[in-house]
């Protein structure tokens, strides 16, 4: 018996975090809330350190 365990990187956690939050509070689609999540987050890490 195999399993296959599906790699997911940080960041694609990071992603899904943020659009589950995003599902759960808005009235917005699924690929509203995958888009938005993605522009949030490359928003926050582009953040400088010192101003986080």
């Amino acid at each position: 018996m195999t399993t296959e365990a599906a790699f997911a990187s940080r960041y694609d956690q990071r992603v899904r975090l943020v659009r589950d939050v995003l599902k759960q509070n808005t009235e917005l689609s699924d690929t509203a809330c995958q888009a938005l999540a993605v522009r949030l987050l490359h928003t926050m890490d582009t953040i400088p350190e010192r101003m986080r």
